[in-house]
């Protein structure tokens, strides 16, 4: 399986008619946060694969176009503070990031280990009737001392790590860190997960078994 992971920033070469062309191996996308409204949109369209999507600190809670008022992309899904089986894969995700000014989609440290508790039961089931707990952890932030900042605005979320360490998904995808130069890393490990800063967008070929008693395509 293909994704498309995407955030912070619209590329103009996605933004076009030749996507659907350009990404026609993808499976699935995930929106990693700071993106309007519009792109995601323009992506169920064109690609016609499931989006999913958590919102980053920067995004607005009503967007004004040309289609109207939305409060959420068309056609997309909602990944924040959920766990879905999508195509065989057990994908979590969480929006926002570690507050640090006034404004939507931020987060305490305490707020967010509330959020991550909460899926708790869902992970532990997920352990006893696939097999394992988590395929995907999809978030904005990234996790505490891993690919984050030391300043308040782009410090990652402990309970992120806590996650990562208990749960151990494959593949952990977040934005929020903007990558200018060859010091920010874009891919990392930690324990069984690799790490991947999808800053613009990045593409990844998933290597995930089926669940058990499921058959994957793809």
């Amino acid at each position: 399986m293909k994704i498309l992971s995407l955030s912070d920033r619209v590329m103009e070469f996605i933004y076009a008619a030749s996507a659907r062309e350009r990404f026609k191996d993808i499976d699935l996308v995930l929106g990693c946060g700071d993106l309007p409204y519009y792109y995601l949109e323009f992506l169920v369209d064109i690609l016609d694969k499931p989006v999913l999507f958590v919102r980053g600190n920067h995004g607005q809670k009503v967007e004004y176009t040309h289609r109207g008022e939305r409060r959420s992309p068309w056609g997309a899904i909602d990944l924040h503070a959920r766990m879905l089986n999508i195509q065989g894969l057990l994908i979590a995700g969480f929006e926002g990031s570690v507050r640090y000014r006034p404004g939507p989609f931020q987060y305490s440290q305490g707020e967010m280990w509330v959020k991550v508790f909460a899926l708790i039961p869902r992970l532990l089931w997920n352990r006893l009737v696939h097999g394992r707990a988590l395929d995907i952890l999809a978030t904005h932030a990234p996790a505490w001392g891993l690919g984050d900042q030391e300043d308040p605005a782009h410090r990652g979320f402990k309970a992120f790590r806590w996650l990562l360490t208990t749960f151990k998904p494959r593949y952990h995808f977040h934005g929020h860190v903007h990558i200018y130069t060859d010091n920010t890393p874009r891919i990392m490990h930690f324990e069984q997960t690799e790490i991947r800063n999808t800053f613009e967008y990045m593409e990844t070929e998933l290597e995930i078994p089926a669940l058990k008693g499921e058959r994957q395509d793809g």
